[in-house]
């Protein structure tokens, strides 16, 4: 039997692209976003998998462009049903929320088909999303630095909790932050209707960083031979999982100086930067509140009292 999804129909063994269209644009013209089939000559699980939820955040579609064509339907068990980007409005314009409703798509989950623009969008990905058995929902850090994780975001008393770790595990970058998620999130509502969802967040960068999306495309390709999608053995390492962020703004105006790498275990009280003049005067110096990993930065280095500039990842275990 064919699959379809908006105007992409596969057979057993094919593959196929069209549009799912999801409204107008300020000209009338439909709005159709990009879509792709892949339908396997067996049997077996759909996966649902999507990217650029959030218009600048780039790695997803990075990862989907070189992941798809290395899936082979006619050695596929199952179906892959993608939707490569999201945030049709805010990727034109490679901005964060959708313009036309000043909405983070991430925030519009379940959506409403006779709502704003986002939500309407929300809508339909969201009732694809509910065909599947597995939900992938890829993003980034923003532009942000940030070291590759994945993240769970329903909860841990969620009856679903354990599927959707292991979930993460089986995509397998290493860290993953276990922390329920705000409403309205895909990786939050998803689970709901009973579908194991994760949120891999694939570093940070303007543009694409190559080895973030690469360690995508290998988290999808373990998922899909874990799942039975693909003939192949996958062993679940373990994974640095964190609980909860301690963020950090910057006690002066200056220039920002990291002393800790991304991805290294800080200890209370160690030094994570210091903030300096033009001339290099030093003007203070911030240290860790608790024991965590250095998770993520700022990318520029200047910055005004108070701002933003790392977050620390907290209550740290091994699972």
């Amino acid at each position: 039997m064919a699959t379809t999804l908006g105007t992409a129909s596969a057979a057993p063994g094919e593959f196929d692209t069209g549009r799912l269209e999801v409204g107008e644009t300020r000209d009338g013209s439909t709005v159709g976003l990009p879509v792709a089939v892949l339908n396997g000559a067996a049997d077996g699980k759909t996966l649902y998998v999507q990217a650029v939820s959030d218009g600048d955040e780039l790695n997803g579609l990075g990862v989907l462009n070189r992941f798809v064509p290395g899936v082979d339907p006619t050695e596929l068990a199952g179906e892959i049903l993608v939707v490569g980007i999201v945030n049709y409005h805010a990727f034109q314009v490679a901005e964060h929320r959708n313009p036309i409703d000043d909405t983070k798509m991430n925030r519009a989950y379940p959506g409403d088909a006779n709502g704003t623009s986002s939500e309407r969008i929300a809508a339909a990905t969201f009732e694809v999303a509910g065909r599947a058995d597995l939900v992938v929902d890829l993003h980034q850090g923003s532009t942000s630095r940030m070291i590759d994780e994945v993240r769970v975001r329903c909860g841990p008393r969620h009856g679903l909790h354990r599927e959707c770790l292991e979930l993460a595990k089986a995509f397998g970058v290493g860290h993953v932050l276990d922390q329920k998620g705000p409403d309205g999130q895909l990786a939050r509502v998803a689970p709901d209707e009973g579908i194991p969802t994760i949120d891999p967040e694939l570093g940070g960068a303007v543009g694409w960083d190559e080895s973030s999306i690469q360690r995508g495309v290998e988290g999808m390709f373990r998922v899909l031979r874990f799942y039975g999608f693909l003939d192949g053995d996958v062993s679940l390492s373990k994974q640095t999982r964190a609980h909860g962020f301690d963020q950090y703004g910057s006690p002066s105006g200056g220039l920002v100086t990291f002393e800790a790498e991304l991805g290294e275990r800080v200890e209370s009280g160690d030094s994570l930067f210091e903030v300096s003049d033009p001339f290099g005067t030093v003007k203070g110096r911030v240290t860790a509140d608790s024991d965590g990993v250095f998770w993520r930065t700022r990318r520029l280095p200047q910055v005004a009292t108070g701002e933003y500039v790392c977050s620390v990842g907290t209550d740290v275990d091994q699972f």
